[in-house]
């Protein structure tokens, strides 16, 4: 089964013209199979014109641009110990290099019939500057998969990943792009019996898709509401029971109420009666004291 990065491979090593119909026409084919994966490959993105050129090198002298990637990996390693002086010819050394990969990159994309210009040769040279002075760049370069070009301080940290078609592009070995003949085959045009009736059955073909997404669409519908319904009448139910809670609850405060009431009238009874017993108490002691006196007498 075809995965993203082996999709973007193959349309990352069109030319800019074939992309956004290829890409397309791949999406289309893939959509009855696996929906998901048809929907993230449309939405890959055109490379800018720089970013098609530093593609194209990286796909036609891969192991080129690995060996300057290499120099510019000991470079950075070198330049921490190195005086002013040092530093200052290691960077026109780095300058020479970029400066000889772009023209190579130059000849590469005239080659496929695309003339470079100044403003773009610029981007593609800062894009191979940025790739030697930082690691990560470097690996989007190596990948043939950019998007758009890129530049670097070698200070600021560069958010590479906006750069390149998918996050799996890092560390990626891009398919060889096989120069483009030098001369176009000449084509003859040859009338096809069959063209409307290819037409017909590629329309046939497009109206059942067609169908398939409506049949989706409405079922999608459906079951939403279904779920409308059900939640609705879970909804009336949750009311009815909230009403009943009420209800009851209102029963229950006025039988608390009452109790209250009731519990306030007993204690006064309670009250009453324990001092009726304390009277009576003190009856009985004297009555008791009085006889105890006879009976000593």
């Amino acid at each position: 089964m075809t995965t993203l990065l082996e999709a973007a491979d193959e349309l990352y090593a069109l030319t800019l013209a074939e992309f956004t119909p290829a890409r397309d026409a791949m999406a289309k084919q893939l959509r009855t199979q696996d929906r998901p994966l048809a929907d993230r490959i449309k939405t890959l993105r055109k490379p800018s014109t720089a970013a098609w050129v530093v593609n194209v090198l990286a796909r036609r002298e891969h192991e080129q641009v690995s060996q300057v990637l290499e120099v510019g990996a000991a470079l950075r390693e070198a330049q921490a110990s190195l005086d002013g002086d040092e530093l200052r010819a290691l960077t026109r050394q780095r300058r020479q290099l970029t400066a000889a990969l772009t023209q190579q990159a130059r000849a590469l994309a005239s080659e496929e019939g695309l003339r470079v210009t100044s403003a773009v040769a610029e981007q593609v040279e800062a894009t191979l500057t940025a790739a030697m002075v930082d690691e990560s760049v470097g690996e989007a370069v190596r990948s043939g998969l950019l998007i758009s070009a890129l530049a670097s301080t070698g200070v600021d940290d560069i958010e590479v990943g906006d750069h390149v078609a998918v996050p799996d592009a890092f560390g990626f070995t891009p398919t060889r792009r096989e120069p483009a003949p030098s001369r176009p085959p000449e084509l003859h045009v040859v009338p096809d019996p069959d063209e409307v009736e290819k037409k017909v059955a590629a329309a046939r073909e497009d109206l059942a898709a067609a169908d398939e997404e409506l049949e989706a669409a409405g079922e999608a519908v459906d079951s939403a509401k279904g779920e409308v319904s059900d939640l609705e009448a879970r909804t009336l139910q949750l009311q009815a029971e909230i009403d009943e809670l009420r209800r009851r609850l209102g029963e229950l405060e006025t039988e608390q109420d009452e109790v209250d009431d009731a519990l306030a009238d007993a204690r006064v009874v309670v009250e009453d009666a324990q001092a009726e017993l304390s009277a009576a108490r003190a009856d009985r002691e004297r009555a008791d004291a009085a006889l105890q006196r006879l009976l000593g007498s």
